[in-house]
């Protein structure tokens, strides 16, 4: 996929390059970023430097992963980070998003608003035939932003996520092309409730 720049009403969403780096780096300060998010913790310089310059632009090349720096317009401060990360099995690919929002900057939907475009855009562009979101169990920051997004919470996933040598609770929720009014890249055939066969000895 080639790095791809996304426009909303307010926001621009454009691959991360070495520029960001110092952004990233002060952003990732935040102790709410690094106690509910992947991020490294205590986030180092390297850190930031390794993201911009390495694992964003391998993530594009590969096919892996799609990460967005987002700005309040294309040269304002950023916003927010958002990415869909690729996971393969058995020859099947499956898409999971995951975000974080500057402090200063939230409150003011530019979450949501991202995520509803990089959502369109994974449905119309990777052929996405759903979309996951999970976070540890207690994220109602992240939790609200999907729910505004279309975001359906499923369940929740015991010891799902691995984080300083533990295992914790997390709850997973998906977004369909459907959901969005979009036609999905398959055809989608729900489970029939009240039916089943049912066996015993």
């Amino acid at each position: 996929m080639e790095p791809t720049t996304l426009t909303t009403a307010r926001l621009d969403l454009r691959p991360f390059a070495p520029d960001d780096e110092d952004e990233v780096y002060a952003a990732a300060q935040d102790p709410d970023i690094q106690r509910w998010t992947m991020v490294p913790s205590p986030y180092e310089r390297a850190h930031a430097k390794a993201f911009v310059g390495e694992l964003v632009p391998a993530g594009w090349r590969g096919d892996t992963g799609y990460s967005f720096a987002v700005r309040l317009g294309p040269r304002g401060p950023l916003v927010a980070a958002i990415g869909v990360h690729v996971h393969e099995a058995f020859g099947t690919r499956s898409y999971e998003v995951g975000y974080w929002a500057t402090r200063e900057y939230r409150g003011h939907g530019y979450m949501t608003e991202a995520l509803d475009a990089v959502a369109r855009w994974a449905f119309t562009e990777l052929g996405a035939v759903r979309l996951e979101w999970r976070a540890e169990v207690g994220n109602a920051g992240s939790k609200a932003v999907a729910e505004k997004a279309g975001f359906r919470i499923e369940g929740l996933l015991r010891a799902s996520l691995l984080r300083n040598g533990t295992a914790r609770d997390g709850w997973v929720g998906a977004l369909l092309p459907s959901d969005l009014g979009l036609t999905p890249a398959l055809p989608y055939l729900p489970a029939a409730t009240g039916t089943g066969v049912s066996g015993g000895a």
